[in-house]
């Protein structure tokens, strides 16, 4: 099955170099009829010495006027939905929290956890002083405070990315170790109608499983949880649709019976077969 795309970036963001057109060739090729382009927005992240010109500003006085007339061009044969991904923190929840709100006219806005304490978990040195399992609850603790205080979003991004880079990656990785964590995470997320994705990056990246692990998926499925997107996370056209067909079987595994789209933010509920 051919998923709409949910989690795609383009030369918006600071760290990919893919032209939008780029991007739109590439999932026509892959028959695709519809996807969403969803470039970083972290406001606040701090310049890091390890790599100085990575600033995750989004030009979004540009970014929406843009794909909104690319979006006009593709019609009908092609349906291009416009979203951001969020890049969420305790210090920048207000102003996140004021941008989502004055700007409806976005389809879709993907939350997600770039960084722990100001330091971004893809250098090592977030690790340094911690065990891996402090390292990884740390992380999972602040998205329980986000989703606690940040409420302009409609689904949480890769929710365990921390596992991309940590020492020992996934190896170690067992869900009683966080259980209790994620299970008031999807209380919270539940009860406000937020949902989650598939994000199937992972699997390019050379882990065994999308994000989130199975076990975190089912968690979510238990507490109630029916908002599934599926995305790529794809900076390259080649990786555009990656791995979709091991999401379908992992969503069916789990008895999830749908996945969603948005438009304007509401969501379409649609049939896996």
């Amino acid at each position: 099955m051919i998923f709409p795309d949910y989690h795609l970036h383009s030369d918006f963001s600071a760290d990919c170099v893919t032209n939008i057109n780029d991007i739109i060739k590439s999932a026509k090729d892959k028959a695709l009829s519809s996807i969403c382009i969803t470039d970083h927005y972290d406001m606040d992240f701090p310049v890091l010495p390890e790599n100085p010109d990575i600033r995750f500003e989004l030009d979004y006085q540009h970014y929406y006027p843009t794909l909104s007339e690319l979006r006009n061009s593709l019609l009908p044969d092609f349906d291009l939905r416009i979203g951001i991904e969020l890049g969420i923190t305790a210090e920048n929840i207000s102003h996140v929290t004021e941008f989502a709100k004055s700007h409806k006219e976005y389809d879709f806005f993907i939350a997600s956890s770039h960084l722990v304490d100001n330091m971004d978990p893809y250098y090592p040195s977030y690790f340094e002083e911690k065990t891996e399992i402090e390292a990884y609850r740390r992380y999972f603790e602040t998205i329980l405070f986000n989703v606690t205080h940040f409420k302009d979003y409609n689904v949480y991004g890769h929710l365990d990315y921390i596992l991309r880079y940590g020492p020992n990656k996934a190896n170690n990785f067992s869900i009683k170790d966080y259980q209790d964590i994620f299970e008031e995470i999807f209380k919270i997320m539940v009860y406000d109608g937020k949902g989650i994705e598939i994000n199937t990056g992972s699997l390019y990246k050379n882990m065994a499983f999308p994000h989130p692990h199975a076990d975190i998926l089912k968690l979510y499925k238990a507490a109630g949880g029916e908002i599934i997107t599926v995305g790529s996370d794809a900076h390259f056209p080649e990786h555009i649709g990656y791995g979709f067909d091991v999401a379908r079987t992992i969503l069916l595994e789990q008895g999830f019976k749908y996945y969603t789209t948005f438009s304007l933010q509401k969501p379409t509920f649609i049939p896996i077969v």
